[in-house]
C-alpha cells in the first residue's frame, strides 16, 4: 500500500516519536477494513515505538484510535486515512507521543485550559485540501487535553451517518451531536470561537501596539507581497488578515505560477507565510477590517472585535469571494445543496444529479470533475454560448453524461426545508419557465470584491473594485490598494503579487514624500 518513498519517510518522522504509540482498530467485514489493517501494520513497521491492536470495539467499523500507550484513545480516523489525510495521521501518532508541536505557546496553554467535555467529529472528503487543517487542529487539541475527543469521519465510507447529519459539504464538524461549523479552520479560530472571553483581551492587546510605518490588510498574495517588500525597506510593518492565504486557500490546483510546475493553494499559502515570518513583520491573523479612517498618526483601521490600528500609510488587500446567485432559497440551502467548491464537495454527490451553475473556465472545469462522480450534471450559463477555453468545451461536450443549457437565467433554488431537491431555471430565448430535479448545485461564476467595508471611505467601481492610480494609489491619500479587489484587469495569482509589490513601492515613496517638510517662502 506504501511505496518505498514513503516507508523511508516515515522512517524518518518517526524518529521523532516520544513515547510508545499503541494504534487500536475496530474491524469488519467490509473490504476496507483489510486495506486498513494493511495500512496500519504497514505504518507500524516503520518504528519500533508503534504497535497494532485488532480487539477495537468502536461503534464506527472500520476505523482505528491513536493513543500513547497507557493512555485513553482520544483520537479516532474513521477511514483510511490517504491522500490529503495522511499528513493528518503522522501529526496524530507524533502529537499524542508528546511531540511538541508547532504552535504558539498562548495557544496552547488555551487549549489545556478548557474543562468542558467535547466529542468532536469533523466529516471530510479524501479529495478535500482544506479538511485536513481541520482534521489536524482537532486531532492536536484531543492530543493535548483529556477533556477532548476527535474523530475524523471519511463521509463516503459513512453515507448512512452522512445522510444522518444532512452533510452537503466538507469539512463539516460536530460537537456533541450538534454542527458546530463549516468549512476550513485553523486551530486559532477553534481556540478563539471556544474560548470567547479572550477577545476582549485581544484587542486590547492590538490597540496598544504602536503606529505602523505600513499596515497591509489582507494575507493573500498582494498582502504577503506587499509585506515582504515594505520589511525589505527597513520600515515598521504590520499585516492582518481574516485567514492568511484568503481565497487561495480554496484553490487547488496551480500550474500557471511562473517557475514553479505546479502546486496548490494550502501549500503555496504555507510558503508565503513562512516568507513572511522570515521578515520583521508584525502578523496579526483572525482579524477582520471593520472600518478605515483618518487620525492623528495618519491612519486608522477599526476592526471586527473593536481593537483600533493606526499606521503612517495602508495597503489593502483585501481579495475577493466567490459570487452568489443572489436567487431565493440560495441563502437557506447554503452548505445543504448550494455547494461552491466542486473538489471539496464533489465526492458527497457521488451517484446524484447536480447543476453548475457558470459557463467560463471554472465552470465548465467543475462539471469536467463532477462528471466523473456524479450521476449527471446540468451546465446552466446565462450567455448564449460557453465562455471557457476551447479545449474544456471540447472535453465537456465529449462527456455522456452531461447537459448544456445557454440563455438559461437561474431563478430559484428549490428545496424541502432541510436540503435540495430542484432548480428553477428561465429560458431567455422562449421566456419559459422550467424545473430541474436534482441534489446538488455548484455555483462558479466568478468573484465579489471584500469591499463592502469601504463604502464611503475610497473611491469604488460600479462592481464595487477599489479605484487604482498606476502606482496603486486609491482616492485617500495615504491608502493603496493591490489585487482582486481593485480594479486591475486579470485577477490571477502573480499579477496580485506584482500589485502588491507595487503597492508596497508606492507606499514607501509616499512616506519619504510626506516625511519631507515644505519648503518656507521666502520672504522679500
Amino acid at each position: 500500500m506504501l511505496d518505498s518513498n514513503i516507508k523511508a519517510q516515515l522512517k524518518t518522522y518517526f524518529e521523532r516519536i516520544v513515547d510508545p504509540i499503541v494504534l487500536t482498530a475496530s474491524l469488519n467485514d467490509n473490504p476496507k477494513s483489510a486495506e486498513m489493517l494493511e495500512l496500519l501494520n504497514e505504518v507500524a513497521e516503520q518504528s519500533d515505538k508503534i504497535t497494532v491492536n485488532t480487539d477495537g470495539n468502536a461503534e464506527h467499523k472500520p476505523s482505528f484510535t491513536v493513543a500513547k500507550v497507557g493512555d485513553a484513545a482520544r483520537i479516532t480516523f474513521a477511514g483510511l486515512p490517504m491522500g490529503h489525510e495522511m499528513t493528518s495521521f503522522i501529526l496524530a501518532i507524533l502529537q499524542a507521543s508528546g511531540y511538541p508541536p508547532k504552535v504558539e505557546e498562548e495557544v496552547l496553554n488555551s487549549i489545556r485550559g478548557l474543562s468542558e467535555k467535547m466529542h468532536f467529529q469533523t466529516f471530510i472528503s479524501l479529495s478535500c485540501h482544506n479538511c485536513p487543517d481541520v482534521v489536524q487542529a482537532l486531532n492536536l487539541m484531543a492530543a493535548l487535553n483529556p477533556n477532548i475527543e476527535h474523530e475524523m469521519i471519511d463521509g463516503a465510507l459513512y453515507q448512512g451517518l452522512v445522510d444522518q447529519y444532512q452533510i452537503m459539504a466538507v469539512p463539516t464538524v460536530i460537537l456533541n451531536g450538534e454542527v458546530y461549523g463549516q468549512g476550513r479552520m485553523t486551530v486559532e479560530e477553534i481556540v478563539a470561537k471556544l474560548d470567547s472571553g479572550n477577545a476582549k483581551e485581544v484587542a486590547k492587546k492590538l490597540s496598544a501596539k504602536d503606529a505602523f510605518d505600513v499596515l497591509i490588510i489582507g494575507g493573500g498574495p498582494a498582502g504577503s507581497a506587499a509585506a515582504i517588500y515594505s520589511a525589505r525597506k527597513g520600515i515598521r510593518t504590520g499585516i492582518i488578515a481574516e485567514r492568511f492565504g484568503g481565497q487561495l486557500m480554496d484553490t487547488l490546483g496551480i500550474e500557471n505560477l511562473i517557475s514553479v510546475k505546479e502546486t496548490e493553494g494550502p501549500k503555496l499559502t504555507q510558503a508565503l507565510e513562512q516568507n513572511v515570518k522570515s521578515y520583521d513583520v508584525d502578523i496579526m491573523n483572525l482579524q477582520r477590517a471593520k472600518a478605515l479612517r483618518k487620525s492623528d498618526a495618519g491612519l486608522e483601521v477599526e476592526l471586527e472585535n473593536g481593537a483600533i490600528l493606526k499606521s503612517k500609510s495602508m495597503i489593502i488587500s483585501t481579495g475577493a469571494r466567490w459570487r452568489s446567485m443572489n436567487v431565493p432559497g440560495e441563502d437557506e440551502y447554503r452548505n445543504k445543496g448550494v455547494a461552491y467548491c466542486p473538489h471539496c464537495d464533489g465526492p458527497l454527490y457521488k451517484g446524484k444529479r447536480v447543476a453548475v451553475i457558470g459557463g467560463g473556465n471554472s465552470g465548465v472545469e467543475a462539471a469536467i470533475d463532477l462528471a466523473g462522480i456524479v450521476s449527471h450534471v446540468t451546465l446552466i450559463e446565462f450567455d448564449s454560448k460557453l465562455r471557457a477555453d476551447a479545449v474544456l468545451q471540447n472535453k465537456l461536450n465529449s462527456l455522456p453524461n452531461v447537459t448544456v443549457l445557454t440563455s438559461a437565467l437561474t431563478t430559484e433554488a428549490l428545496g424541502d426545508g432541510k436540503k435540495i431537491n430542484g432548480l428553477r431555471y428561465k429560458d431567455r430565448t422562449k421566456d419559459s419557465e422550467h424545473v430541474i430535479e436534482l441534489e446538488g448545485i455548484f455555483v462558479q461564476i466568478g468573484l465579489l470584491p471584500n469591499t463592502d467595508w469601504l463604502k464611503g471611505t475610497v473611491d469604488l467601481s460600479p462592481r464595487g473594485e477599489i479605484l487604482i492610480s498606476n502606482k496603486g494609489e486609491t482616492s485617500l491619500p495615504g491608502v493603496f490598494a493591490a489585487g482582486d479587489c481593485t480594479t486591475v484587469p486579470y485577477k490571477q495569482i502573480i499579477i496580485s503579487m506584482g500589485e502588491g509589490a507595487k503597492a508596497s513601492l508606492g507606499a514607501f515613496d509616499y512616506l519619504i514624500r510626506s516625511s519631507v517638510p515644505e519648503p518656507e517662502l521666502a520672504v522679500h
